[in-house]
């Protein structure tokens, strides 16, 4: 039993990757998640089609490795965070399509809420700001919306989850109603002081205690894999939010380290330790993936269209047949040729929480071409990465701490050099890509392995971790600031033009 199961159930797919006890992927499978758009600035996911892909995905990553149910030690699961799913206990059928945390249809909502001067105090206790990405106000939505929700809840018939509680929910066909800390910390209904629901905090939104399943430490008891599914029971030993996951797979366990994810979106985070520090900056403070009881912190800035401007390109502009043709349509030119490509389609993350703001291209001039725009969209997500470093920076300052001195990188996006390169000279500090850069399925897997004796502590996690390549800033740091003004010049505009329509 030295093999480790990873579900990573992400935005645009659902992923299964059975790892080694050395941390060597010994096969995965995957497929892709269909987006739903009801209408402009809604975003759902079928939270059955996830449960479905998510099933075969570990099915067929199994039959691939040759493996059976008793040569895995146990499963970690991570996932796309704040995504809300609401279902009923007896049949475990969802009343809705789950919310994705991209969906701005409860913006109104929390506008009222930051009228009303909630802001601070959900600050004090959950270190989030109030905005419609979080899940508290998808779940009101919810039980406002459907017919007969609100009493079936008072009833104790409905269950609500993010997508990890769904999956353990049918992992363990029923039995276990649970979460992990991290997931939690993302609901705006958190309080990450006690590590506990906060009675005031459910008041405010309206939200029954009945609905909220029971939160865990990250490393732990999540209950069994049901045996009908893999051919016998498997512990599920480790859960965490992709981007907390991610962290911990990066081997950032100590305070000053930091790493970004260039997935749909784009997520960094600096871990704090045991320090909850609040942000000055527009980013907020999260708890951290937590292997035992102690709380760890982690700031956090969240950028809502990272790679998803790529696939923009390629669905919408049809401007590549594959996503794997951008860098080489980036390449073809120098330089962007003054052209700026704000993705704001459902608005701005941190630091600068614009939900009104909308996607703008600025500095077009007649020489300019597709791939122009094409290099702007990958620079794109270089841009907001390093708003969130600056602000990261202003807050360790704040604090008395040390800056980030190298950021370590995963997720999709990290794979094209041109980005990785650019984003260190924006930077001005190492960028790191590790050999295996499917950190966010490696930190699931690695929680599971630690609540299930694989590994006896993090150093052990820390020694595995290899450096794949180093992009060190090649730019000066007068034209990386010229660069960066320009880009604040652009997103004000962003932010401008959405005022004004």
């Amino acid at each position: 039993m030295s093999y480790l199961l990873a579900l990573d159930q992400g935005t645009s797919s659902s992923r299964s990757i059975v790892f080694d006890r050395a941390g060597r992927i010994v096969a995965q499978a995957q497929r892709e998640l269909p987006q739903i758009y009801p209408q402009p600035g809604w975003v759902e996911h079928d939270a059955r089609r996830i449960w479905n892909d998510q099933r075969a995905t570990m099915q067929d990553a199994l039959r691939q490795a040759g493996l059976a149910a008793q040569d895995i030690a146990g499963i970690g699961i991570t996932n796309q965070r704040e995504t809300t799913v609401l279902w009923h206990r007896a049949t475990g059928e969802p009343l809705h399509h789950a919310i994705v945390w991209q969906d701005r249809r409860t913006a109104p909502l929390c506008q009222q809420l930051l009228a009303q001067g909630h802001a601070e105090r959900i600050a004090q206790k959950t270190g989030l700001v109030i905005d419609a990405y979080f899940s508290a106000t998808k779940l009101r939505w919810l039980l406002d919306h459907i017919p007969g929700a609100r009493a079936l809840a008072a009833r104790g018939e409905l269950a609500f989850g993010t997508v990890d509680s769904w999956l353990i929910w049918n992992l363990t066909a029923g039995r276990c109603h649970a979460t992990d800390v991290s997931n939690a910390s993302r609901t705006m209904l958190f309080n990450v002081h006690t590590n506990q629901w906060d009675e005031e905090l459910l008041a405010l939104f309206d939200i029954p205690r009945s609905l909220l399943p029971e939160v865990l430490p990250s490393s732990g008891d999540f209950g069994q894999c049901d045996a009908a599914l893999l051919g016998g029971p498997i512990a599920i030993g480790g859960v965490a939010g992709d981007q907390q996951a991610a962290l911990f797979g990066q081997g950032c366990f100590s305070a000053g380290m930091a790493k970004n994810t260039y997935g749909t979106g784009c997520f960094m985070l600096m871990h704090t330790g045991e320090r909850f520090q609040p942000s000055g900056n527009g980013l907020i403070t999260t708890a951290a993936a937590q292997p035992g009881t102690r709380p760890q912190y982690a700031l956090e800035g969240s950028v809502f269209v990272g790679g998803a401007v790529v696939q923009w390109l390629r669905d919408g502009l049809h401007a590549i047949k594959a996503s794997s043709e951008v860098q080489q349509l980036a390449e073809s030119v120098p330089d962007a040729g003054g052209v700026m490509f704000v993705p704001a389609f459902t608005g701005l993350g941190a630091p600068y929480w614009s939900p009104d703001a909308r996607g703008t291209i600025t500095g077009l001039t007649r020489g300019s071409t597709l791939a122009h725009i094409a290099r702007a969209a990958l620079e794109s997500i270089a841009y907001q990465s390093a708003a969130l470093l600056a602000a990261m920076g202003r807050d360790a300052a704040a604090a008395g701490s040390a800056p980030v001195h190298e950021l370590r990188v995963d997720g999709g996006a990290c794979v094209n050099d041109l980005l990785m390169q650019f984003q260190a000279d924006l930077l001005g500090i190492p960028v790191l890509r590790p050999a295996c850069v499917e950190t966010t399925a490696w930190g699931a897997a690695c929680l599971a392995g630690l609540a299930t004796g694989i590994y006896q502590g993090t150093d052990e996690i820390s020694a595995q971790w290899r450096v794949e390549r180093r992009f060190e800033p090649t730019l000066p740091r007068t034209q990386a600031q010229d660069l960066m003004a320009r880009w604040e010049h652009a997103v004000a505009q962003a932010v401008l033009k959405s005022a004004i329509s």
